[in-house]
């Protein structure tokens, strides 16, 4: 018989594992020198450039944090552009094609590039707080709970530490979000950067630049969290029941091929999850005498939902493309890279796993 109490917290755990379930598990395989080869932390190794959990490797992290967000959100500038516009004006553009054409009719080619700018410095400061602060919270609150309590409730801890790095995350994108929002959505109000802000300052002030915050926390953090979680697990599911072989024994390239294949099913979870808050911060950037709840009321509950389709194909590619710069970075510097967890010992020997 297993533990009671163990057994009843791990049934009780609201964001447990589904796959997760209290059985005998073969041990993990050894080593020629006799030790794991998987662990619950970053092993040490030979060609590792830091030490998990260093500053080095918190501001390498948010280095590839910068280039995965920043240069993939700038990529795809045109798709967030005829987004935007479909969720602040239905009437004018009915569809994706039908946005790009009018788009391209009306403003030219150059048109579709509108707000790249800010889209760039922002969302590279977003990048740089979302991945860095997430490897920082992560590993401060697994310290907090402890080896074991990490492994039962590591779902739980993805949720946690995702949601406390975006708050910061969107904080730092807020200013430039509203300057690209107004760039795309209210033609001829200004072309560029250096033009929208301003005049955004000179109209409204500070507050030009940080009220869509809470509206971007609606839409961002639940975003996050899917995107931190959902990846994380998927890539557990992954190597556990479709790759053939230990992820130890994977080069890189298939452990990256891995990477992109979960960023993108998180990316199409992402995307349903905050696209209603999404079409708030569009509109309301756009307007600038209207509140979020304004916002929602006269979008109603089939408005929020306009430009989904196009949002989930942006955000499915993003998020896939930011997990593999993400990593590949981490791959280039040589950072630690912990497998998926296992179950520690002491916790299966609780458990009566071990003989």
């Amino acid at each position: 018989m297993y533990p009671t109490a163990l057994t009843h917290l791990a049934r009780a755990n609201p964001f447990s594992a589904p796959l997760f379930s209290l059985q005998k598990v073969e041990e993990p395989q050894q080593s020629l020198n006799g030790q794991r080869t998987r662990t619950l932390a970053a092993a040490a190794v030979a060609d590792e450039s830091c030490e998990f959990g260093s500053n080095k490797y918190y501001a390498l992290c948010g280095f590839g944090g910068i280039l995965s967000c920043g240069l993939t959100h700038t990529a795809v500038v045109p798709l967030d552009l005829v987004k935007c516009r479909l969720q602040v004006n239905p009437d004018k553009y009915k569809s994706i094609g039908n946005g790009f054409s009018v788009t391209v009719r009306e403003d030219g080619v150059r048109g579709l590039a509108k707000g790249w700018a800010p889209t760039f410095i922002g969302y590279s400061m977003q990048g740089l707080c979302k991945f860095g602060f997430y490897e920082v919270f992560k590993i401060f609150y697994s310290d907090l709970m402890g080896e074991e309590n990490t492994y039962l409730w590591r779902t739980s801890l993805y949720l946690v530490a995702s949601a406390s790095a975006e708050f910061f995350a969107d904080i730092a994108l807020a200013p430039m979000e509203a300057v690209k929002v107004r760039i795309q959505t209210k033609p001829g109000y200004a072309n560029t950067l250096r033009e929208a802000v301003p005049k955004m300052y000179a109209e409204e002030g500070i507050w030009a630049f940080y009220k869509g915050v809470v509206p971007l926390w609606m839409r961002q953090i639940p975003y996050t969290m899917m995107k931190f979680a959902c990846f994380e697990r998927t890539v557990e599911t992954l190597y556990k029941y479709v790759v053939p072989k230990p992820r130890s024994e994977c080069s890189k390239g298939e452990q990256l091929v891995v990477t992109f294949v979960a960023g993108y099913i998180a990316g199409v979870f992402c995307a349903i999850v905050s696209h209603p808050a999404d079409s708030v911060v569009s509109v309301l950037n756009k307007e600038s005498g209207s509140t979020a709840v304004q916002v929602l009321k006269k979008l109603g509950p089939k408005g929020v939902w306009k430009g989904l389709v196009a949002r989930i194909i942006m955000i499915g590619t993003l998020t896939a493309l930011q997990w593999f710069i993400y990593d590949s970075v981490k791959v280039y510097f040589r950072l630690p890279r912990p497998p998926p967890p296992e179950m520690p010992e002491s916790l299966k020997k609780k458990l009566g796993l071990t003989e």
